[in-house]
C-alpha cells in the first residue's frame, strides 16, 4: 500500500470509531435520568462507600449558575461517558490499523500491554468513583471555616472534579504496565525499587494528599493505599518481566 492509500484506511478507521463514540453519546444523552443517577450519587449519604464507612447523614445541594451551563453539561457528560463505552471499540479498531506492521511477536505483546493498560485505567477509574472522590467530596463539600458561611457549590465544580480526578487515577493506575515495559526494556529492575521502597511511600503519601486534600489521616491511608499496593504490584511485574528476558 502506498502512503495515501494508509492514510485512506486511517480515515475511514478515525470515522467509524467517531461514530461509534457519537453513537454512544447520543443514547447517554437519551438516558439522562440513569446517567445523572449514576453521576451524582456521591453527594448524599445514601452512596454504597458512605454506607459502608458508616458516614453520617449529608446531602450536598448543588446550583446552576449559567444559563447554558447544565445543557452543556449534559453534553459533555454524556459524550464522555459515550467515549467510556465505545472505548473497547476505539482500542480495537487502532490495534487493527497497526496490526500489519508489526512481527508475530510484537503483535502479542501490543495485545497484552494494551489490554493492560485499557483495564487498569478503567479500574482506576472505578476506585475513584467509589472510594477518592466520595470521601474527597464529603470533605470539601461540607467542610466550613465558620458555621456562618454556607457552602453553595455549582454543578460544573461538581462535574470538573468528579472527570479531573478519574483521569488522574486512571493514570496512577497506569504503574504497573508502565513498571512492566521499563522492566522489560531493562530501565529499572526489581531490586533498584525495593531500595527506593521508604522514598516511594513518601511520594505516594504526597500524591494521595494532593488527591485527596484532606486533613483526615483515615482518608488518606483509604486513598495511599491502593497507590502502595500498586507500587509493590509494579515490583512483582519487573521481577517477572526480568527473567523472561
Amino acid at each position: 500500500m502506498t502512503f495515501w492509500d494508509h492514510l485512506d484506511v486511517l480515515r475511514a478507521a478515525l470515522i467509524r470509531m467517531a461514530v461509534a463514540v457519537v453513537v454512544c453519546g447520543i443514547v447517554a444523552f437519551v438516558m439522562k435520568e440513569e446517567l445523572f443517577s449514576v453521576v451524582l450519587a456521591p453527594r448524599s449519604s445514601d452512596f454504597v462507600t458512605y454506607q459502608l464507612l458508616g458516614v453520617e447523614s449529608f446531602s450536598l445541594h448543588l446550583m446552576n449558575t449559567g444559563l447554558t451551563e447544565q445543557f452543556m453539561i449534559h453534553m459533555r457528560t454524556a459524550l464522555y461517558a459515550g467515549l467510556l463505552v465505545a472505548s473497547p471499540y476505539v482500542l480495537y479498531e487502532l490495534f487493527r490499523f497497526v496490526s500489519p506492521g508489526l512481527y508475530q511477536n510484537e503483535r502479542r505483546y501490543a495485545v497484552w500491554i494494551v489490554g493492560a493498560a485499557y483495564l487498569m485505567f478503567l479500574v482506576g477509574t472505578l476506585v475513584n468513583y467509589f472510594l477518592v472522590f466520595p470521601l474527597t467530596v464529603r470533605f470539601l463539600g461540607t467542610y466550613q471555616v465558620s458555621p456562618d458561611v454556607a457552602n453553595m457549590l455549582t454543578l460544573q465544580s461538581y462535574i470538573d472534579t468528579l472527570l479531573g480526578m478519574s483521569l488522574v487515577m486512571g493514570v496512577v493506575f497506569e504503574l504497573p504496565v508502565v513498571s512492566g515495559l521499563l522492566g522489560r526494556m531493562g530501565l529499572i529492575t526489581s531490586p533498584l525499587m525495593s531500595e527506593y521502597r521508604r522514598h516511594a511511600i513518601v511520594a505516594i503519601l504526597v500524591v494521595a494528599a494532593i488527591i485527596t486534600p484532606t486533613t483526615d489521616v483515615f482518608t488518606l491511608f483509604v486513598v495511599a493505599l491502593p497507590i502502595y499496593l500498586l507500587y509493590e504490584l509494579s515490583i512483582l511485574i519487573v521481577k517477572i518481566a526480568k527473567s523472561k528476558n
